[in-house]
């Protein structure tokens, strides 16, 4: 980690988490107000901050980085604006129990998709109401906790890309040719 994001882990230790244990073991407790130990994942407004500048404000892995982030329909910063993709994914344990939902985003300038993708890890609804039900049985005021998301940011390699020059198997151009079926004749 560089900056001013100071862990006390031994060296050699690496944060390389599940998506349960991500939804488990950090976004619940903090959920909940439970204490983390470590306490690794650092608290950001992410919308101020352009992804290029996560370094050293976020907890950084390699070239990731996490945050806990409150949920918030402003998904603009400075220089451009965080678009949600795709669909909502389910976070399983391994009992295949749903602990949380996952969405993605991709970070736009102007028009333009770039190569950030962000990551948003929030508890299921049945998991937030459940915590905010226990912390009144404990006399606690009553917070939203729905709100928190953990967010992975990532800059995704070009290589990763699709430039057509993908090689496809054996079976995959053999179901690609089946769409020709129209223009094969075939004896009677």
């Amino acid at each position: 980690m560089s900056g001013d994001n100071h862990v006390n882990l031994p060296p050699g230790f690496r944060f390389y988490p599940t998506e349960e244990e991500l939804v488990v073991h950090f976004l619940q407790r903090k959920a909940a107000l439970l204490p983390c130990h470590p306490d690794v994942i650092p608290d950001l407004d992410l919308y101020p901050y352009d992804p290029w500048e996560l370094d050293g404000k976020a907890l950084a892995e390699g070239k990731q980085w996490y945050y806990y982030s409150r949920r918030t329909q402003n998904r603009i910063t400075e220089n451009g604006y965080w678009k949600t993709i795709g669909i909502e994914e389910p976070v399983l344990t391994n009992a295949n129990k749903r602990v949380g939902i996952k969405k993605y985003s991709v970070f736009y300038v102007g028009e333009e998709p770039t190569q950030w993708i962000m990551e948003e890890y929030r508890l299921s609804s049945s998991d937030s109401a459940s915590s905010s039900r226990s912390s009144k049985r404990r006399g606690q005021t009553k917070l939203d906790r729905s709100k928190w998301v953990i967010c992975k940011v990532y800059e995704r390699n070009s290589d990763d890309e699709d430039d057509g020059s993908t090689e496809l198997s054996c079976l995959d151009e053999v179901f690609l040719s089946l769409d020709d079926l129209d223009e094969i004749s075939l004896p009677n």
